[in-house]
């Protein structure tokens, strides 16, 4: 008998709608306890008892799954990155590795435009001033009128960017990796260093991999650079920014607002002054939220298990939109 450790966070709330799969394939379901994600030490709480797992953001380093082994032969990642999994290590030791790529590009690139869109029109605020009583006139702009800079043009970042060219803002991108002429010169994008991404833009959205070479990317040195009107959106992963020097920013009044949807520590503390900014938005990292989004990547999570354990993924076929 097969066991599956079941810990993605926005697949959990779904366990018995998909039991019918794991029960055709005659697969045993371990759902695990988890808020947001877990940690070495409680995956290792069971390690030894199952062979694959549906995990969200869960801490599978190397030590965690040589102490999987030797039962532990898939790990399903529900979405796309996989920066908290040593995938090297993983196949190394016999453990594939899968997820979806490109599974949440469009919500998380609306919900880039949206928060460009409440900075720059002033909307929460100006919400506030309303329900307070006021009648207050804010001083707003158009996006014609903005600069925006995309660090990291991957498929994200180049959903945003198409987003943005159609309001007319002019477009800065910086990437490691050589982005295709053709889109650059489609886009009117002008591709730049850092220093000047930072130097010139008004929005700053970041939209690359947690890597080593983007932990703390945005840190007291590159803060230092940007205008003090310039808003600052992650929607990437929380550890590209540092947090401290974020706030230090915000509170020297060197930035001119910031928008998070992840952080460096999930959920965010609630002693975390963030919190307290009436310039910053917080989301609990929910960009990716899109009801067809989810489905598809539900599906295809249970997928990639299945293949991963050597087993025929077409009879999935028979259970996709029956339960």
């Amino acid at each position: 008998m097969t066991t599956v450790l079941l810990s993605a966070p926005y697949m959990l709330p779904y366990s018995e709608r998909f039991r019918p799969v794991f029960d055709h394939y005659g697969i045993t379901l371990v759902v695990a306890d988890v808020n947001e994600r877990l940690s070495e030490e409680e995956i290792l709480r069971y390690a030894g008892t199952f062979d694959a797992t549906i995990c969200g953001d869960d801490r599978y380093t190397e030590a965690v799954i040589k102490q999987c082994l030797p039962r532990l032969k898939v790990i399903s990642k529900w979405g796309t990155g996989i920066d908290s999994i040593d995938k090297v290590a993983a196949n190394r030791l016999g453990v594939s590795v899968w997820n979806t790529p490109n599974a949440f590009t469009l919500p998380v690139s609306d919900t880039v435009l949206g928060y460009i869109l409440a900075f720059a029109r002033q909307l929460p605020w100006l919400d506030q001033e309303v329900k307070q009583g006021g009648w207050g006139k804010f001083a707003s702009s158009s996006l014609s009128e903005c600069t925006l800079g995309v660090i990291g043009v991957g498929n994200v970042g180049k959903a945003v960017i198409r987003r943005a060219r159609a309001f007319g803002m002019r477009l800065l991108g910086n990437d490691i990796v050589p982005v295709a002429p053709d889109f650059i010169v489609e886009m009117g994008l002008q591709m730049t260093s850092l220093e000047m991404l930072l130097r010139e833009a008004d929005f700053i959205s970041v939209n690359c991999d947690l890597n080593p070479t983007s932990y703390h990317l945005i840190n007291e040195k590159s803060l230092s650079l940007v205008k003090p009107s310039a808003v600052l959106i992650n929607t990437a992963r929380g550890p590209v920014v540092d947090e401290q020097s974020l706030i230090h920013a915000l509170q020297e009044k060197r930035l001119g607002g910031a928008a998070l949807d992840v952080y460096e520590v999930e959920p965010l503390p609630a002693d975390s002054p963030l919190r307290g900014f009436n310039n910053v938005l917080l989301a609990s990292h929910n960009s990716n939220s899109s009801q067809a989004a989810w489905e598809r990547v539900h599906w295809n999570t249970l997928r990639n298990l299945l293949l991963g354990l050597g087993l025929d993924a077409s009879g999935l076929d028979a259970f996709i939109g029956k339960i």
